[in-house]
C-alpha cells in the first residue's frame, strides 16, 4: 500500500530545508484545469499575431536605432555595420526560439519568471523576476526621460516646451527635474489600465508611425545613395577597417537593440491562441526588427563616410549632409514615437511579472488583483507606473542602463536552460494542493492495493512512496515510482546523466565566458580557465546528444506547440553567448545589480518563502495527479 512521506520527520535540519524550499516546482498554470485566478480575475484573452507583432517591435525598436547606427559605426564596424546587425539577430534568434517553445507550453504571465519556476526551482525564479523588476522600471524610466529633450526639438528647440513641462534643477541641489517625463509615464500607465486590447492598439499606431518614418529614411536614403554613388563604402579602409573582431565587438554592442521581444512572452495570457499565435508573433517581430536595422544602416553608413557621422544624431545629420533638413524634424518625429512605443513595452510586461509573483505567493496579495472591467492589472500596473514616474521625475539613470541588460540576459539564459530541463528532464512531479487531501490519500490507497492484489505475496516490495508532503521549511521531495526497482532503473540513470550534464554545460560555459572575456589574466591562468571551461561545456554538449530526450516532453504542459530546433546544441550556444555578455558588463554594472539582488533575498527569507503557495503542497508522481483531479472534477460534477 502506498503512504506519505513527510519530509518534516526526515530530519535535514533549518539550513537545508531553506535549500530544498530554492528548488522547489510548481505545476504549469492553467494544467488539470487548476487556474486559481480563473473567472472574473483572468486576464481578457484579446491578443493575436498582429497585436504580438505591435508589442514586439513597439518594445525592440526605441530611439536607440537612431543613435546606435552612428556610435557603433564609428567605433566598431565601419560599413560592416550591416553584419554586426545581422550577427545580433541570428543570436537574439536563437533565445527566440527557446521562448517560442515555452511560451506556446506553458502560456501563463511572468514569462522567464514562469518558465524557471516550473523547469528550475522556486530561488531562480525569484531572482529572474526581481532582476526583471529592476530592469523594466529602470528601463521605462530612462526611455521617458529621453524623451523630452526631442519633443523640445519638434517645438522649436531646447527651450520648446512650456515651462510647466520643461526640466529645472532644483536650487542648491544637483537635481533636474523632468516633468514631462513623469507626465508621459502617468499617460502611459492610464492607458495600460484601460485593458490590454486598447493598450496595444494604441501601441500599433505609435509604432506603425515610427516604421514609416524608418521606411522614410530607407527609401529617401536609397535615392540619395545612388545620387550621390555610396560614398560612404568607397573608402581606402575597405569595408572592414577595424577588422572582423570589431564587426562581432559591434554585433555585441547592437545585440541589445534586439532584447524587447520578452515583452511579447509576458502576455502570453492573454492570447487567444497561444500555441499557435505567439511563436508567430515572436518570429515576425525579431524578423522584421532585424530587416529594418540592416537596411537602416545599409543606407546610413553609405551615405556618409563611418568616421564622419555624428554619434549623438547620425540619421540626421546624414541626411542634413545633403541638404535635406527638413527631413530632421521628420526622423525626430520618428525617435519620439519609437520612444513612447518603447516606454509602453517597458511598462507592459511588469506588472504582470509583479501579478505572477503574487500569485504565487512570493509577493502581497494586492498584486494579483485583475479588474473586473478592465481584466488587466490595475494594482500592479498603477504601482509600475508610480515608481517609474518618480525615478524618471528625479533622476538621471542613464549611468544606470547597463543593469537593464542584466535582468534581460539572466532571463534569456534561464529560458535556454530551461529548454534542455524540459527536454531532457522534465518534473516527473506535480504539487497538489492540501486541500484535496482526501483525494489524495483516495488515490494514493486505490494505487496501492492495486499493486498489492497484482504481486501477491511480495506486497513489501511495493511499498515506494508515491507521494510526499512538504511544509514551509523544507520542501522538494523526491518522488520515487512504484517500478521504480524495475524496468526504470535505465531511466534513472539516464535523467541523472542529462542533469550533471546540464550543470556541467552552464559551469562550462561561464568559465569559458569569465576567461575569455578577463584580459587581465595571465596567460597560463587564462588558457588554463578557457580550457577546463571549453571541455565541461563540450564534454555536456556531447552527452547530451548522446542520450534520448525524455518521451514526457511530448506531453508536459500544453503538448502539440511549437518544439525548439536542435537540441541541445541551440540552448547551449544560447547560453555562452548570453553568459559571455553578462560577464562584459562590467564590474561597476554588477556592483549596482548586486544590491538590487542582495534587497531582493532579503524580502524573499522574510517573506516569499513563508507565503509561497507550494510551502505546504504535497508532490505526486504526474500519473496518480491526473488520476487525483480526474477524482476531483468527478466528484465536483
Amino acid at each position: 500500500m502506498g503512504f506519505l512521506v513527510d519530509t518534516q520527520k526526515e530530519g535535514g535540519g533549518h539550513s537545508w530545508g531553506y535549500v530544498r524550499s530554492l528548488v522547489r516546482r510548481k505545476q504549469v498554470d492553467s494544467a488539470n484545469g487548476q487556474q486559481s485566478h480563473n473567472g472574473p480575475h483572468q486576464l481578457a484573452k484579446a491578443l493575436t499575431v498582429p497585436h504580438l507583432v505591435a508589442i514586439g517591435v513597439g518594445a525592440t525598436i526605441g530611439a536607440g536605432v537612431y543613435i546606435l547606427v552612428g556610435t557603433v559605426a564609428r567605433e566598431y564596424s565601419g560599413p560592416s555595420l550591416a553584419l554586426s546587425f545581422l550577427i545580433a539577430g541570428i543570436a537574439a534568434g536563437l533565445s527566440a526560439f527557446c521562448y517560442a517553445e515555452l511560451s506556446s507550453r506553458c502560456p501563463s504571465a511572468g514569462s522567464a519568471y514562469h518558465y524557471s519556476y516550473i523547469c528550475v526551482g522556486e530561488g531562480a525564479a525569484w531572482i529572474i523576476g526581481w532582476a526583471l523588476i529592476l530592469e523594466y522600471t529602470i528601463g521605462g524610466a530612462a526611455i521617458a526621460r529621453g524623451i523630452s529633450p526631442n519633443l523640445a526639438l519638434i517645438f522649436g528647440g531646447e527651450d520648446g516646451l512650456p515651462a510647466i513641462l520643461a526640466r529645472h534643477q532644483i536650487p542648491g541641489l544637483d537635481v533636474v527635474v523632468d516633468p514631462c517625463a513623469a507626465v508621459l509615464v502617468f499617460v502611459v500607465t492610464g492607458l495600460l489600465c484601460m485593458g490590454i486590447k486598447e493598450s496595444t492598439f494604441a501601441q500599433g499606431i505609435v509604432t506603425a508611425i515610427n516604421v514609416c518614418v524608418l521606411l522614410f529614411v530607407i527609401v529617401a536614403g536609397s535615392y540619395l545613395g545612388f545620387k550621390t554613388g555610396w560614398a560612404g563604402y568607397e573608402l581606402p579602409t575597405g569595408f572592414f577597417p577595424f577588422g572582423v573582431d570589431g564587426m562581432f565587438a559591434g554585433s555585441a554592442t547592437v545585440f541589445f537593440a534586439f532584447i524587447g521581444f520578452d515583452s511579447v512572452a509576458s502576455t502570453a495570457e492573454e492570447v487567444k491562441n497561444p500555441q499557435r499565435d505567439l511563436p508567430i508573433g515572436i518570429g515576425l517581430a525579431l524578423l522584421l526588427c532585424c530587416s529594418l536595422y540592416m537596411m537602416v544602416s545599409i543606407v546610413i553608413v553609405g551615405l556618409i563616410p563611418y568616421y564622419a557621422m555624428d554619434p549623438d544624431t547620425p540619421i540626421s545629420s546624414a541626411f542634413a549632409s545633403h541638404d535635406m533638413q527638413w527631413a530632421v524634424y521628420l526622423i525626430t518625429l520618428g525617435a519620439v514615437m519609437a520612444l513612447c512605443s518603447g516606454l509602453m513595452g517597458a511598462l507592459l510586461p511588469q506588472p504582470r511579472i509583479l501579478m505572477a509573483m503574487a500569485r504565487d505567493g512570493l509577493l502581497p496579495s494586492i498584486f494579483s488583483d485583475v479588474n473586473r472591467h478592465t481584466q488587466v492589472p490595475v494594482k500592479a500596473t498603477v504601482a509600475t507606473g508610480l515608481c517609474a514616474a518618480t525615478l524618471s521625475f528625479f533622476m538621471d539613470v542613464s549611468q544606470l542602463a547597463g543593469m537593464v541588460s542584466v535582468g534581460t540576459l539572466l532571463a534569456f539564459t534561464m529560458v535556454a536552460v530551461s529548454v534542455l530541463i524540459l527536454r531532457y528532464v522534465p518534473p516527473d512531479e506535480l504539487p497538489i494542493p492540501s486541500s484535496l487531501q482526501e483525494r489524495i490519500d483516495s488515490v494514493s490507497f486505490l494505487c496501492g492495493e492495486t499493486k498489492s492484489s497484482g504481486h501477491a505475496g511480495t506486497s513489501n516490495s511495493s511499498q515506494q512512496p508515491l507521494i510526499s508532503k512538504s511544509d514551509a521549511s523544507v520542501d522538494f521531495p523526491v518522488i520515487k515510482n512504484q517500478e521504480a526497482l524495475g524496468c526504470w532503473v535505465s531511466e534513472e540513470n539516464r535523467r541523472m546523466v542529462a542533469g550533471w550534464s546540464i550543470m556541467f554545460t552552464c559551469i562550462g560555459a561561464f568559465l569559458l565566458s569569465y576567461a575569455a572575456s578577463s584580459v587581465s589574466f595571465q596567460g597560463l591562468l587564462r588558457y588554463s580557465l578557457c580550457g577546463i571551461g571549453g571541455s565541461l561545456l563540450l564534454a555536456g554538449l556531447v552527452a547530451l546528444s548522446s542520450i534520448d530526450q525524455d518521451d514526457a516532453r511530448h506531453t508536459f504542459g500544453h503538448s502539440g506547440g511549437y518544439m525548439c530546433p536542435f537540441i541541445p546544441l541551440l540552448p547551449i550556444i544560447c547560453i555562452l553567448i548570453n553568459m559571455y555578455l553578462l560577464v562584459k558588463l562590467g564590474s561597476a554594472t554588477w556592483a549596482r545589480v548586486s544590491v538590487w539582488l542582495l534587497i531582493g533575498v532579503i524580502v524573499y527569507v522574510l517573506y516569499g518563502r513563508k507565503h509561497s503557495s507550494l510551502a505546504n503542497a504535497v508532490y505526486v508522481t504526474t500519473a496518480h495527479a491526473e488520476e487525483i483531479y480526474r477524482e476531483h472534477e468527478g466528484s465536483l460534477a
